[in-house]
């Protein structure tokens, strides 16, 4: 079916066709001026009693009218739309620490939480009056003079940083490229070739050209035979923005700037350092219980990692590579992989077309919660964008977009973002709408796009953000959707989503050969069983390590600067890692998760929710994958609350009981793998 004989969206949405950078810059500064009007009104006696909702209603416009510049400049960066971006960021910083310092605004959620009325609020407004509480103390409601200025003048600064690196980041990664010849095509299957032959006719050569874009990477990386290459190519890769590149990208001096304020403006609300303040907002109870989570995690992978190591080491030496170093070990694994289980991403891919995995996707989501989901007709901002809405008993629940494909002049990566809320406005109900956006290798020839099982779980990953977002039943903006989770409970649902990549009975309805049409065959579905845990312990080691970076770099004292960063990196290697990095490595440079994103001293959240996440799909193990009770309760006691209670609460209220970690060592293949499964918890 093309695009052009769908039905039209349902819901009201943005025509990408005429935002222009002015247009949109506008857009952000009208509403911004509504928002700073009703904070101004706060200060009045005689101001009306809704002005707490009146507030939200702007910051929903906000959200919207920044949302679409935002995702357009991750997505669709040009000159333009970076400038537009960078230039709202003060304003936007100065509106943000201005609310969180309106005393008046303060003293009214103080009285609405004080009065004898509270308890008869519903229990989504009460969670959200407590958590704006919260958030004003950690904004310096309770800063003076210079120290209030001083935050202000650091959180203006920091949003500033937050982006140049980014910037930065997407730049050093853009301006690489490297023709290949014959010879580096050796070993590089046949749609990698497609692809590198595409990259060159989009960079005007008549030769294939590799990039530093994922999926032409990790191509490199896994199946070059060139071992000179693949070393090329990661020193490349883990060199980026960094002072190996030209001065202009390196993100070194914006760590240092970056960690120093983080830790000032912690000390200016009375925390010791930053990765307290973090804690404070968050599930996890303190510094110290979380690095010793993630110090016994790390206990129990070390001996798998050994194992996966030494497995590696001892393949390598039948390719004539008697010193594994970390640019052989994603080819030294794919061919251990192929020849331990007849195995290989490539030998997958035909079985995974973008169209049928999309398909069987919805059809999982669609048994799980009930709803239905229908592609529409819409504006959108490249060619390859597809827009989706969902509804339930013939009623429009939410809407969609997905980009999933690799470009230029895109941010890489994979993320949601809830371009717009669920909401009760003075117009009805508004209805939420999400970007969710990966870089997939795309589409080559005639051909659609084929993903790896790599690529699939990112994909169900990313759409489990999408539906926490999308199937929210609160009407209350601080609190619904993923507003107000705490950040690390907010990988639950995604991190739950993964698990039906593993499932025979949803594998099923994903997978479908690109030209023969026949579903996964047995000897290859068992094939990918068996290689499940295939080097997860190096794999697990490597996010802690990450993990406890973030962690340690955030509560150092004093502040470091980058050959502080690098010790400390350096160090958590020696403790944990079981493979030497070379020293030229600048992985923190391109940490935009922690530079330029919202997990500062928070990264250890995929750990945790994973906890979560693995705890939770157990009962579907035990209960059945695609039993509708058991979905009910979760999108019900899970998706459907957002953040309107904590999220320790949630969870016990879809498990019966606090959470267990057994179910994770059990799914990462530590412990029995059926020890627990049908057994009372």
């Amino acid at each position: 079916m093309s695009v052009s004989t769908l039905a039209p969206a349902t819901l009201s949405l943005p025509d990408f066709s005429t935002l222009t950078p002015e247009l949109l810059k506008q857009s952000v500064l009208d509403t911004l001026a509504t928002a700073t009007a009703l904070l101004d009104e706060a200060e009045q006696a005689d101001a009306a009693p809704q002005l707490i909702e009146r507030l939200e209603q702007a910051e929903n416009q906000l959200q919207q009218a920044f949302g679409v510049l935002s995702n357009l400049n991750a997505v669709r960066n040009t000159p333009e739309l970076r400038d537009t971006y960078n230039s709202l960021l003060p304003e936007l910083s100065r509106f943000s620490t201005a609310q969180g310092q309106n005393k008046a605004l303060y003293q009214r959620y103080v009285d609405a939480h004080d009065s004898a009325d509270f308890a008869q609020l519903p229990a989504a407004r009460q969670e959200a009056i407590r958590l704006a509480l919260r958030d004003f103390r950690l904004s310096g409601v309770a800063l003076e003079g210079e120290q209030k200025a001083r935050y202000a003048a650091i959180s203006e600064r920091l949003s500033q940083l937050s982006s140049q690196f980014s910037d930065q980041l997407l730049d050093a990664t853009q301006t690489y490229s490297r023709p290949l010849t014959e010879t580096d095509l050796a070993g590089l299957p046949d749609s990698s070739v497609g692809m590198f032959k595409q990259l060159g006719q989009q960079r005007d050569q008549d030769q294939p050209v590799a990039t530093l874009d994922g999926p032409s990477y990790l191509a490199i990386l896994t199946h070059a035979d060139s071992r000179g290459l693949r070393e090329e190519l990661y020193r490349a890769y883990c060199t980026r923005a960094s002072a190996f590149g030209p001065s202009e990208q390196d993100n070194g001096p914006l760590m240092v700037e970056i960690l120093a304020l983080r830790a000032e403006k912690s000390q200016l609300l009375g925390f010791d350092n930053y990765a307290e303040q973090s804690l404070a907002s968050k599930m996890a109870p303190n510094v110290d219980e979380v690095i010793t989570f993630l110090a016994d995690l790390a206990a129990q992978a070390k001996a798998p990692a050994e194992r996966d190591l030494a497995a590696l080491r001892e393949e390598a030496k039948a390719y004539g590579i008697d010193d594994l170093k970390p640019w052989d070990t994603a080819y030294v694994a794919e061919k251990l992989k192929q020849r331990r289980y007849q195995l290989s991403q490539e030998s997958l891919k035909p079985y995974f077309p973008a169209p049928k995995v999309i398909s069987g996707l919805f059809a999982i989501a669609e048994r799980l919660y009930g709803i239905q989901i229908e592609q529409r007709s819409t504006s959108v901002w490249h060619d390859d964008v597809r827009y989706y809405e969902i509804s339930e008993h013939g009623q429009v629940v939410g809407g969609f977009y997905f980009d999933l494909y690799a470009r230029s002049h895109k941010r890489g990566g994979a993320w949601m973002s809830g371009y717009r809320s669920r909401l009760h406005t003075p117009e009805g109900l508004q209805r939420p709408v999400a970007f969710m956006v990966g870089n997939f290798a795309p589409p080559v020839g005639d051909q659609p796009a084929q993903l790896t099982h790599d690529e699939l779980v990112t994909l169900f990953h990313e759409f489990g953000h999408g539906l926490h977002h999308l199937l929210t039943e609160v009407d209350v903006l601080p609190v619904t959707g993923i507003h107000g989770v705490a950040w690390d409970a907010v990988e639950l649902p995604s991190q739950f989503m993964e698990f039906w990549t593993w499932e025979p009975e949803a594998l099923a309805l994903v997978s479908e050969h690109v030209e023969h049409k026949e579903a996964l065959p047995e000897t290859l579905l068992q094939a990918m069983l068996a290689a499940r845990h295939f080097q997860s312990g190096m794999q697990a080691l490597r996010q802690l390590e990450f993990s406890l970076f973030d962690l340690q770099i955030h509560r150092a004292e004093p502040s470091p600067d980058q050959a502080g960063i690098q010790q400390i990196l350096n160090d958590l290697r020696a403790r944990y890692a079981v493979m030497a990095t070379p020293d030229y490595n600048r992985f923190q440079n391109s940490f935009s998760h922690i530079f330029a994103g919202g997990y500062a001293a928070g990264y250890y959240s995929y750990k945790w929710a994973e906890v979560l996440a693995s705890d939770a799909f157990e009962r579907f193990e035990q209960e059945g994958i695609f039993n509708v009770e058991t979905g009910q309760a979760f999108r019900r006691e899970v998706l459907s609350v957002g953040g309107s209670r904590p999220a320790q609460d949630s969870f016990a209220a879809f498990r019966g009981r606090a959470p267990s970690i057994d179910a994770l060592l059990r799914h990462s293949g530590w412990i029995d793998n059926s020890s627990t499964i049908g057994a009372e918890a």
